[in-house]
């Protein structure tokens, strides 16, 4: 009986390795979404992607989130290829604060909240580089919620993720969702 209860307390730190090993193989795509933001939702009325100051930024929690989160890569040696953030200043923030300056910005991964018209451009164009990657190390994306539900269909608290495996051809499996509180 003992046995079994020692399993059962086991599984779960288990659970939360898997993810970490499979990042650690390399050739994954990582989705993260920005973390914790001042509260709001969509952006203001006249935001301009240009002056961080008419954006919704992130919260001084969300700052820390996203050291925690590059924390944990470095902790557990995930090694990475690429980054790329969204142009909005959260998401930029979030990849900054978490893997040091030096992202990439990349349209494809612009926030489709309200944009309904630019859906089908972003997510073929998104499909395309996820589906075809093949690097040794992992590509690792920040973007929005609402680029992550149109792409993968997740939907992602700010500051999780979700592990994509590029499948060939523009096709990609979900392989795991992620957390780092």
């Amino acid at each position: 009986m003992l046995a079994l209860a020692l399993l059962i307390v086991a599984l779960p730190a288990f659970a939360e390795e898997e993810p970490w090993a499979l990042l650690r193989q390399g050739g994954h795509v990582v989705l993260i979404r920005h973390t914790i933001t001042t509260p709001g939702v969509g952006d203001p009325e006249g935001f301009r992607l240009e002056d961080c100051s008419t954006q919704r930024n992130l919260s001084e929690e969300g700052k820390q989130h996203a050291k925690r989160i590059g924390q944990a890569f470095r902790e557990f040696r995930v090694p990475i290829e690429a980054l790329y953030s969204s142009p909005w200043c959260r998401c930029v923030e979030t990849a900054g604060l978490a893997f040091g300056p030096g992202a990439e910005i990349w349209h494809a991964l612009s926030n489709l909240f309200g944009r309904p018209e630019n859906r089908q451009k972003q997510i073929d164009e998104l499909s395309a580089r996820i589906g075809g990657y093949k690097g040794k190390g992992n590509l690792v994306l920040v973007t929005h919620g609402s680029t992550v539900l149109a792409l993968a269909r997740v939907s992602l608290q700010t500051g999780d993720m979700v592990i994509l495996a590029p499948k060939g051809e523009g096709r990609f499996a979900v392989a795991a969702r992620l957390n780092v509180r």
